[in-house]
């Protein structure tokens, strides 16, 4: 067995949510770089102008991207050969949190619970989920999930007549019912299978993939191609000012089912694509 210290997964979940609210993906903002030159509407140019530059002050001030610092979504594949020492997990994982908002100025947005909507004033707890792999690392990837994009997600529990037209079709109308809410151009993540909450889990996870990268399953890779195409047909454009680029990418991933169901999920999110990943 291998121990590792959750002490050094809460320095980890720290920096990683310092870092992610500060500086986008390398992935995301080069493709804001290529989308600007081939934008068809100049309006839209613009407002992909305006959003590189505003990545390009928050590096350089080290300031939020966005007002909007998120939620913790976290991630965690844990070896089943490791063995963890010192903190419990869940609060090694919610104190990393707790710092990185403090001590990197971050909003604080999260609420003790649903209804009194009384602030935690550190953004814990996060959203945490557990899975156990062979080997002897952990994997961490976590994500800063805005509201305005999460508030447009979806789950449809299709029939499984539907088929992959129904799967293409609520997706592409639950992206054009959200409009310019989610702060287009987004990235659309989709969850195929299992049961509404596995779905839904999915969904989120989709939108850890490197931007672009195809499901290697060419069936799903080429309905992701397909709704694609569909969205930035739609004319919503860089934040809903019209253009030809409303998704950047859409990232779907699978599960096996029941014989009886055809569960989907979609979860958007806006452009700034906060997350970071880290194995120990």
């Amino acid at each position: 067995m291998r121990e590792v210290s959750t002490l050094l997964i809460k320095e980890k979940i720290k920096k990683m949510f310092i870092e992610m609210n500060h500086e986008l993906g390398n992935d995301v903002e080069a493709f804001l770089n290529k989308t600007r030159e081939i934008e068809e509407s100049p309006i839209g140019r613009e407002v992909l102008e305006n959003l590189l530059d505003n990545l390009a002050i928050a590096k350089e001030k080290q300031i939020p991207i966005c007002q909007d610092t998120g939620m913790a979504v976290v991630f965690l594949q844990i070896g089943q050969e490791v063995a963890l020492t010192d903190m419990f997990i869940e609060e090694a994982v919610n104190q990393g949190v707790r710092e990185a908002y403090q001590e990197g100025y971050l909003r604080k947005s999260v609420v003790k619970e649903p209804l009194e909507r009384v602030n935690t004033k550190d953004n814990t707890p996060a959203v945490i989920h557990y899975e156990i792999v062979p080997g002897n690392r952990i994997k961490i990837s976590a994500m800063a999930k805005g509201f305005g994009s999460e508030n447009m997600g979806k789950i449809k529990m299709l029939n499984p007549s539907d088929g992959k037209e129904g799967i293409v079709k609520f997706v592409v109308d639950t992206v054009s019912d959200a409009g310019p809410n989610p702060c287009p151009p987004v990235i659309v993540g989709v969850g195929v299978g299992g049961t509404m909450e596995k779905a839904a889990i999915l969904s989120k996870k989709a939108l850890l993939r490197p931007l672009g990268e195809r499901n290697p399953n060419q069936t799903y890779g080429e309905i992701e191609k397909d709704i694609l195409g569909r969205i930035n047909a739609s004319g919503i454009g860089p934040q809903g000012f019209g253009g030809s680029c409303t998704a950047m990418a859409v990232h779907m991933e699978y599960y096996p089912t029941h014989i009886a169901g055809l569960p989907v999920a979609v979860n958007i999110n806006c452009h700034v694509a906060r997350h970071r990943e880290s194995v120990i």
